[in-house]
């Protein structure tokens, strides 16, 4: 499996300055080295919420797969050094391999956290881009994923997934709950309690989370904004599983159990004027999962003997199969760039890893391997990132990769068993 690549090329003049633009794909050069050291703080309401931030903005730059964020322990500057270049002495981060520096300064005014993050070229010594964000005091991870996300923006031109949500299931004992958090596990917030509640959804703006709930005996799917009330959403008095928002969010795909077949149905967002798009007697139809574009939908069936993902038109026509190598593959999460399906495969030794397949080409690269089991990928709003559960440090945790399968990592997220992660389209506006 190719390695992530990335490309730093230069913008035409402008009139003050050069900006440097890391292009992700079709690249030739490695994550840009930078230095990012502690942030400075200007006052003690500062000081005291700086480690919040430092754990949530260092965990962005490094699960960007744009950015090589170098350890601290090797850097020679002083660390009050200050935020100006006429104070920084880069020869000191040039010896530590640092292309680029950023300095972050915190300060609390009252209820709001204030920061400035400047970014240098440590080549030329030019400041590139300073920019000032701020959030509520209590919460100093958002103004981590803030400034995060002016960074990634600055070096791609495209949002990053930092302001986004995600949910997934955590269980215990016989209960599975669902949880809403922030892209990296962390600001946990759970909507249920007790019971069986399992395949959450997120809506597009990541207000409200869909998922199947055994709350009535039968599985039916409910939907719940944080911290209000649940409410039901489809109940057919059959096996109701697997909702899935349409990008514009005016449309809800999910399986019908109906006899010994189960068919996938799409709906209204409010689960009226529901419609069979598939017809297999005695197969199973299951797990849809939308087009950027709302024109397709991806799903597994067992039509031609054994679980494959397919792919079809929103209104059923046009069925073509997808995958042909594995004899059970599930779970499709269809990119938001279009190009791509992720999805889980057992392998022949009965492990679960992590594939993509071109959804035009039929390629299919390997993202995972030899490190426990692999399951459930969910891709950013950006398609530049992928979470996923593994078994790989015991128990079932989340990760995150990039979308060629580097750059692993765990999420910040609670301990537990954590399972069918689900990552909002779009990301929160600020």
């Amino acid at each position: 499996m190719k390695a992530l690549l990335l490309s730093l090329v230069l913008l035409p003049l402008a009139a003050l300055a050069q900006a440097p633009t890391i292009e992700i794909s079709g690249a030739n050069f490695r994550p840009l080295p930078v230095a990012v050291p502690a942030p400075l703080t200007q006052n003690e309401g500062g000081k005291k919420l700086a480690s919040a931030f430092d754990t949530s903005f260092s965990f962005d730059l490094a699960a960007s797969g744009i950015l090589q964020v170098l350890d601290r322990k090797s850097f020679t500057a002083d660390a009050t050094e200050g935020m100006t270049a006429g104070s920084i002495k880069f020869s000191r981060w040039a010896d530590v391999g640092a292309e680029a520096l950023v300095k972050v300064s915190l300060a609390q005014d009252g209820g709001v956290l204030r920061g400035e993050l400047r970014l240098f070229n440590v080549g030329t010594g030019r400041e590139d881009l300073k920019v000032a964000k701020d959030a509520p005091a209590d919460d100093a991870s958002l103004l981590a994923h803030r400034l995060a996300d002016a960074l990634y923006r600055h070096f791609t031109r495209e949002p990053s997934p930092f302001l986004s949500r995600i949910t997934y299931v955590r269980k215990s004992g016989q209960n599975r709950d669902i949880v809403v958090a922030d892209w990296d596990g962390g600001n946990p917030q759970t909507l249920t309690k007790g019971g069986i509640n399992i395949l959450p959804a997120l809506t597009p703006d990541g207000a409200q989370v869909a998922f199947t709930t055994y709350r009535r005996g039968q599985p039916d799917i409910f939907v719940q904004k944080p911290g209000g009330e649940a409410r039901s959403l489809v109940a057919e008095g059959q096996m109701v599983t697997g909702a899935a928002y349409s990008p514009d969010g005016k449309r809800l795909a999910y399986a019908l159990a109906e006899g010994e077949s189960a068919q996938i149905y799409v709906a209204n967002a409010d689960g009226s004027g529901a419609k069979a798009v598939t017809d297999t007697p005695y197969g199973l139809n299951t797990s849809p999962a939308w087009s950027p574009d709302g024109k397709r939908l991806a799903f597994v069936s067992n039509r031609g003997g054994s679980p494959q993902v397919y792919v079809m038109n929103a209104d059923g026509s046009g069925v073509r199969r997808l995958t042909f190598q594995g004899n059970y593959n599930q779970t499709p999460d269809w990119s938001p760039r279009g190009d791509l399906i992720a999805f889980t495969a057992r392998d022949e030794r009965n492990a679960f890893d992590l594939f993509t397949v071109n959804v035009e080409t039929g390629k299919v690269t390997r993202l995972t391997q030899d490190q426990g089991n692999n399951e459930e990928p969910a891709f950013s709003p950006n398609g530049r990132l992928i979470i996923f559960t593994s078994t790989r440090n015991g128990g079932t945790q989340l990760f995150v990769m990039t979308a060629d399968g580097n750059n692993q990592l765990p999420l910040r997220s609670e301990k537990g068993t954590l399972l069918t992660p689900d990552w909002a389209p779009l990301a929160q506006a600020e």
